[in-house]
């Protein structure tokens, strides 16, 4: 890199890294200072100098306080949104210790490419690391986005009948393993895929498909869907991470599991 550019913000677009060149940004400082002072004394504004011209050292030491200020800014807006608030597990299934002092509550919908994403590549190295170690309990709650998922509440409603046999995070992991044999077909197919799903996973089918067929649970993936908007969920998946003690810390999106361990690990040390 030319020790002529300071990297003021980098974006991951397909253009790659965006540099400006020092001198252009002190020229843009220069003009930003000249713009301050003249809005000063327009508006009737006392500012003192030394002398009549602004010395290289003073401008020197004005463009390195506004570089950091800017840097500064920049980091902070890269950090996950850290303002605690109150969210509610309900009575939705529960994967680890119930006694864990961490949650994580994920708003999920089963036929979300990127929540399989984050089932398949992140939440194993999260259960294996902090959920079976008994540091944290992993919450399910439904987020079916209807308009660009019609098989989302009819999938959910199926694994909330398997929960009723107590085979809820088997079928749960079914779905999503096999999302890509059920995602792009008619509502009826998608039906008789989740029943067969029900068969290989020993449910007792009858049961299986009388649950399933009276819709017997779509108010409860409502309500999920209701609170996960309340709580300002906006696209799945969306993570709410902490307790009711500190309140929780909101993640957006598949985010890597260092994201996860940055939250998880910095509560566990202020608990």
């Amino acid at each position: 890199m030319d020790s002529d550019k300071t990297e003021l913000k980098q974006s991951e677009t397909n253009s790659g890294k965006i540099f400006i060149k020092k001198s252009m940004f002190s020229a843009l400082v220069i003009s930003v200072i000249a713009v301050s002072l003249i809005a000063a004394f327009f508006a009737g504004s006392y500012i003192s100098l030394k002398s009549d011209e602004i010395t290289k050292s003073e401008l020197n030491e004005a463009i390195a306080k506004l570089e950091s200020k800017i840097l500064k800014n920049q980091q902070v807006s890269e950090r996950p949104n850290v303002q605690p608030i109150s969210v509610s597990i309900d009575d939705d299934p529960i994967r680890g210790n119930q006694d864990a002092p961490i949650t994580i509550v994920e708003f999920s919908d089963f036929q979300c490419p990127f929540c399989a994403r984050f089932q398949i590549q992140t939440l194993p190295l999260i259960l294996e690391q902090y959920v079976e170690t008994g540091k944290v309990k992993f919450v399910y709650r439904d987020f079916p986005i209807q308009n660009s998922h019609p098989n989302a509440m009819p999938a959910a409603a199926a694994s909330e009948c398997a929960h009723e046999q107590d085979k809820y995070w088997e079928y749960h992991d079914a779905l999503f393993e096999n999302q890509g044999v059920w995602n792009n077909v008619e509502i009826t197919s998608a039906i008789t895929v989740f029943k067969e799903f029900a068969t290989e996973l020993d449910l007792n089918q009858e049961q299986f498909n009388s649950c399933l067929d009276s819709g017997k649970y779509i108010e409860e993936v409502s309500n999920d869907l209701r609170d996960g908007k309340d709580y300002g969920v906006t696209g799945t998946p969306g993570f709410f991470i902490g307790n009711e003690e500190m309140g929780f810390v909101k993640l957006n999106g598949a985010q890597p599991f260092e994201a996860f361990k940055s939250v998880i690990d910095s509560q566990l040390n202020t608990g």
